[in-house]
């Protein structure tokens, strides 16, 4: 799949392993009507900037790669399409379940940027809003569906590793790294396992479900019971990236080494 339609995916899965990062995009498309004096910094603050280079040596060693093209503040892959928010959206119907992230303002179509701020600068009509899922959400997921059932066709299961990033924390002892796999339900316990063990031998702390146990992707995806598991991964920003620049930080040949050898060891090729 290219950019143009939501991601990029490479091939048919050559092993059961899914690799997704549904949030390194940075495409905005020129209907965004962004918020008068909405910073660049702003609108893309919430984006998994630069996860698509750390895990790119999955797909050299089998993994099936799919990567979201647009840019989070546009359309969130990885909430689901029914997640619409009335205070940004007109003409929903009175009554309509809002999700909780969705009231929050972190819906299908966020009403935020990361760092809190508008990110639009007017309300979108429902017919806007429903082609932007359109566009952008349907085909991005009907690319990892055709990879899962690929995968689980061809090996028995299917595994999706889910990877995003998350703010960088000040405080001692934060964990690193969040392994979420819906608190036990989304995948095999010996996957978590196996997980937190190679992230804590790269010398990154580790917490598990807590505060991220896995979005629209892992709840979706994460039925053991048919072969199909999944499990979402969220990486300290501040291991790796500069947040003024958006670029490769300090930290970035470590952390990129070390998931590169977290993903050799689930994938020894």
């Amino acid at each position: 799949m290219n950019q143009d339609a939501g991601g990029r995916g490479e091939g048919r899965p050559a092993t059961a392993w899914v690799f997704a990062s549904p949030h390194s995009g940075a495409a905005v498309p020129a209907d965004m009507r962004a918020a008068p004096g909405l910073s660049r910094r702003s609108l893309r603050s919430a984006e998994d900037a630069l996860v698509d280079r750390l895990i790119g040596s999955g797909a050299a060693r089998g993994a099936a790669l799919l990567l979201g093209g647009v840019s989070r503040a546009y359309v969130d892959l990885n909430r689901g399409p029914e997640e619409l928010d009335p205070h940004l959206i007109e003409g929903l119907e009175p009554g309509r379940p809002v999700s909780p992230r969705a009231a929050a303002g972190y819906g299908v179509i966020p009403r935020l940027s990361g760092d809190g701020r508008p990110l639009n600068g007017a309300r979108l009509t429902r017919a806007e809003a429903e082609a932007r899922v359109a566009a952008w959400h349907a085909p991005y997921h009907a690319r990892l569906t055709a990879l899962m059932e690929a995968a689980k066709e061809a090996h028995g299961r299917a595994i999706l590793v889910d990877w995003h990033s998350m703010p960088a924390s000040r405080e001692a002892g934060a964990p690193q790294v969040v392994i979420g796999d819906r608190h036990g339900e989304a995948c095999a316990p010996e996957l978590t396992r196996r997980l937190k063990g190679l992230f804590e031998a790269e010398g990154w702390r580790v917490a598990l479900n807590a505060p991220y146990a896995g979005g629209w992707s892992t709840q979706r995806w994460g039925r053991p019971g048919e072969g199909f598991e999944a499990v979402q991964i969220e990486l300290d920003r501040g291991l790796y990236l500069d947040p003024a620049t958006l670029r490769p930080g300090p930290g970035w040949a470590r952390c990129k080494a070390g998931v590169e050898r977290v993903i050799a060891a689930l994938l020894p090729g």
